[in-house]
C-alpha cells in the first residue's frame, strides 16, 4: 500500500456484502464510510463487522468513518408538482398547508428568526432560487430568481444565513453513541456553521473518536481557521458547498481548505463527485481523472468515493481506477516538487515539528527507504506527515484505535504493534516491521523517530538513522 493519498469509500447497497468489502479493501480502500443518512443500525453493524473481518484477512488496519446526517431542512407537501416563474411573488409560510404555485410550507421557525431581506433561499439543490423581500412572524415573502418545478419535501439551503440551530440532532446523538459502542474511528459532522458546532460534538464524544468536520456552508468557510483548529480532520464537502457557493468559487475554496489543513497538520479529505460518471459507466471521464489528480497534487490526505461505491454499478472498478490515478500522479517526476511549493512552516513549532523537518531534510539527502514513528496518540505521525517527506511513513502504535485512525493520514503505513522498550528494541522492531511490509532495503538507511522515555504521548524528541 505504498500510496501517499488515501482512498475513503462509502458503503451502501452496491458494496455491503463481506466479499464485496474484502474486495474493495484489497483494491486499495483505506477507510470505509458509513452514511447514517441511509440504513439502520443493524445494516451498519453488519458492514462494520465485515470491515473488521476483512482487516484480519488483509492483515493491515482499516479505518471506519461514521458520517452523521445532521439537520435536514425541507419544504412542505404539494398534492401535485407546480411550476414557479421568474419574477413572480412566492411565499413561504409557517403553517402546514398544501403547496401551490404561490406558496409553500416552510416549517422551520429558525429560518423566520434569521432570514433578512436580500438573503436567498435555494430549493432542490439550488435548482430554484428565491430572493427574500420581506420577513414576518409566519411568512417569508420572496421573488423568484430562478424558476422551475416545485414538489414535495425538497431540501432548501440558506447560503447567506446562519441559523440558530444545532448541527447535532437527536438522531445524531443516537448515531454517535452507536459509533462509540461499535468501535468506529472517525465521526463526521454535517451542517457545521460555526466553531461552536464542533465544540458541541467534542463535549458529546470527547477524544474517543476523531472528529471530521465537513465544510459545506459559506459560514463554515468564513470560520475555517477556528474550525480547523478544533477539528481532528476536515472534509471539503463539495456537493453541498457547490449548492451554496457559485461554481467558480468552489475550486478556490477547495485549495484554501487543503492549504490551511496542510499548514495546521490536519488530515484533509476532498469529497463528492470525484468519479461521478462511474455510477453508471465502467470508466471515468478525463475531467474526473484530472479532478482526482488535482487533489493529489494539492496534497490532500484522502479522496472520497460516495455514490460511486455505495450505489453505483461499478464500485470495485471505481476504487481500482482511483488507485491507479493516485499512483500515476505520485509517480510523476514533478509530484514532490509541486508538493514542496505549497509547504509552509508551522506557526508555533514544537520539538515534534523540528524532528519532522529534520526527517524531511535527511530524506532529501540520503536514500532513505522509510521514516518510522513510534506513536501512542498518533501525534508524531501527524507532525511528520505535515512535512510531506519523500519517503513512506511507518506509523507503529500499541493502540489499535490510533493505528486505525492513521489510515486516513497522508503517507502513513499504519501498523499495530507493541511500543519500543529501549533504543535497541526500537531498532529491532522497526527493522522487523519495515521488512515485513516491504519497506526496508538492505544497505539503505531508515529514519526512526520516537519519544524518550518510551510510551509517553507527545514527547517526540529522538531521531535515529539506522541500516537494516
Amino acid at each position: 500500500m505504498l500510496r501517499n493519498t488515501k482512498i475513503l469509500a462509502t458503503l451502501g447497497p452496491s458494496s455491503s456484502s463481506p466479499d464485496q468489502i474484502l474486495a474493495l479493501a484489497r483494491a486499495g480502500v483505506n477507510v470505509f464510510r458509513l452514511n447514517m443518512s441511509h440504513g439502520s443500525h443493524d445494516d451498519h453493524r453488519a458492514r462494520l463487522n465485515a470491515i473488521r473481518a476483512a482487516e484480519k484477512v488483509i492483515d493491515r488496519p482499516l479505518g471506519i468513518l461514521v458520517d452523521l446526517q445532521g439537520p435536514k431542512l425541507r419544504i412542505g407537501q404539494f398534492s401535485v408538482p407546480v411550476n414557479v416563474k421568474v419574477g413572480q411573488v412566492f411565499d413561504f409560510v409557517l403553517d402546514d398547508v398544501d403547496g401551490n404555485s404561490e406558496r409553500a410550507s416552510l416549517l422551520h421557525p429558525e429560518a423566520y428568526a434569521a432570514l433578512k431581506p436580500g438573503h436567498r433561499i435555494l430549493v432542490n439543490d439550488g435548482k430554484l432560487a428565491f430572493h427574500v423581500e420581506q420577513v414576518e412572524a409566519r411568512r417569508i415573502r420572496t421573488r423568484v430568481e430562478v424558476g422551475g418545478e416545485l414538489s414535495s419535501r425538497k431540501g432548501f439551503n440558506l447560503p447567506q444565513t446562519v441559523l440558530p440551530l444545532s448541527a447535532i440532532t437527536d438522531k445524531d446523538k443516537i448515531d454517535a453513541e452507536f459509533a462509540l459502542q461499535e468501535g468506529a474511528n472517525w465521526l463526521a459532522l454535517s451542517f457545521v456553521q460555526t466553531a461552536a458546532d464542533v465544540r458541541e460534538l467534542r463535549e458529546l464524544v470527547g477524544k474517543q473518536l476523531g472528529i471530521v468536520v465537513k465544510i459545506e456552508k459559506p459560514s463554515a468557510v468564513d470560520e475555517l481557521d477556528a474550525i480547523a483548529e478544533l477539528a481532528d480532520a476536515v472534509m471539503v464537502a463539495r456537493g453541498d458547498l457547490g449548492v451554496e457557493l457559485p461554481p467558480e468559487d468552489v475550486p478556490v475554496v477547495q485549495r484554501r481548505i487543503v492549504h490551511q489543513c496542510r499548514h495546521l497538520g490536519r488530515p484533509v479529505i476532498v469529497a463528492t463527485q470525484m468519479l461521478e460518471s462511474m455510477i453508471t459507466a465502467p470508466t471515468p471521464t478525463r475531467a474526473e481523472a484530472s479532478d482526482v489528480a488535482t487533489a493529489v497534487y494539492e496534497g490532500a490526505d484522502a479522496v472520497m468515493l460516495s455514490a460511486e461505491t455505495a450505489a453505483g454499478e461499478f464500485p470495485l472498478a471505481a476504487v481500482e481506477i482511483m488507485d491507479r490515478i493516485i499512483r500515476r500522479v505520485e509517480g510523476s517526476p514533478d509530484y514532490h516538487r509541486v508538493m514542496a511549493l505549497d509547504y509552509s512552516a508551522a506557526d508555533h513549532p514544537n520539538q515534534a515539528d523540528a524532528i519532522g523537518a529534520c526527517v524531511r531534510a535527511v530524506g532529501s539527502m540520503l536514500p532513505v527507504t522509510v521514516s518510522a514513528a513510534f506513536t501512542t496518540s498518533g501525534s508524531s505521525c501527524l507532525r511528520l506527515a505535515r512535512e510531506r517527506p519523500p519517503t513512506p511513513i511507518l506509523g507503529i502504535s500499541p493502540r489499535l484505535q490510533t493505528a486505525r485512525q492513521l489510515t486516513l493520514v497522508w503517507g502513513v503505513v499504519a501498523y499495530h504493534g507493541p511500543d519500543a522498550e529501549n533504543l535497541e528494541d526500537m531498532v529491532v522492531k522497526t527493522t522487523f516491521c519495515a521488512t515485513k511490509l516491504g519497506l526496508a532495503q538492505q544497505g539503505k538507511p531508515m529514519v526512526i523517530i520516537a519519544g524518550v522515555p518510551f510510551g509517553t504521548p507527545g514527547s517526540t524528541n529522538l531521531l535515529r538513522i539506522v541500516y537494516p
